[in-house]
């Protein structure tokens, strides 16, 4: 089966593809991947998906790897690597990083990742208060959360940021000494307020936000926090955003991520990061 781009038009068959491996319907994201990044898949003879993977770019120099999905039907062929080596030729000379779970990460090992770090996605309903420390963003603070951004990933994505600020439920940040100093957003994915991308100077910032964003969420919430010396794990479970899964931040080859990863709070989403 041949590698090509898919297009908006193959999206109801990405979600197929998602739902027959147990993910979850995410339409909102299916078609953010679609705008904002590159959507390869093999087409099945038979009909539909037998596979997919996400590209996306931030510059020219770093590219992310996300939804690489096989169709059951389909596995143990060598489809999921197929796909993967396409991704990284596409990439050509970016730093590539996906996040990996556990059944992915030995593909991902066998093409040159390698672990960075590992991530902690806690679900539940936010059962602390707001913080009061920050205050709903407004257009005369995007030239600073672009900045922000910027600064903890170490690459340009005012063209991500365009689409999912626009699809965001919530977007705050935080001021100290007159100037913007850290943002948060949440966005639904079902009924889940996803809270993310975030970016802070320290926890105690960090915590603001999120409490700021996810007190106001109307059920549970979800939070992809790095296992870190910071406490804000073992914050979240205590104001009922327990730990349900892990994955693995990794990077392929050699390099490191760029950028002032510290600052990175929370991911926009893991396909995303």
């Amino acid at each position: 089966m041949r590698i090509s781009r898919l297009d908006p038009s193959d999206l109801d068959d990405c979600l197929v593809l998602a739902t027959s491996r147990g993910w979850a319907p995410e339409q909102r994201k299916w078609a953010l991947l679609f705008d904002a990044g590159e959507v390869y898949g093999m087409r099945d003879p038979g009909g539909g998906l037998a596979g997919c993977v996400a590209l996306t770019r931030y510059g020219e120099g770093l590219a992310i790897v996300g939804m690489m999905l096989v169709a059951e039907r389909c596995g143990r062929r060598g489809l999921g690597g197929r796909l993967m080596e396409h991704a990284l030729e596409a990439a050509g000379a970016a730093t590539v990083f996906l996040y990996a779970t556990v059944f992915g990460q030995p593909l991902y090992e066998r093409l040159g990742f390698r672990a960075l770090g590992t991530v902690t996605t806690s679900i539940g309903e936010f059962t602390g208060a707001r913080a009061g420390a920050t205050r709903a963003a407004t257009p005369a603070d995007r030239a600073a959360i672009d900045a922000l951004d910027a600064g903890a990933i170490g690459a340009d994505r005012t063209r991500l940021l365009d689409g999912y600020l626009a699809l965001a439920e919530q977007v705050r940040v935080l001021e100290r000494d007159g100037a913007v100093r850290g943002f948060a957003a949440g966005a639904l994915n079902g009924g889940t307020l996803v809270v993310g991308p975030a970016v802070a100077p320290d926890a105690e910032a960090a915590r603001a936000l999120i409490a700021d964003v996810a007190a106001r969420a109307a059920g549970t919430v979800r939070l992809d926090l790095e296992q870190r010396d910071d406490g804000l794990l073992a914050w979240a479970a205590r104001h009922g955003v327990a730990p349900q899964d892990t994955t693995a931040l990794m990077v392929h080859g050699e390099r490191e991520l760029p950028g002032d990863r510290a600052r990175l709070v929370l991911p926009a989403m893991l396909a995303l990061g």
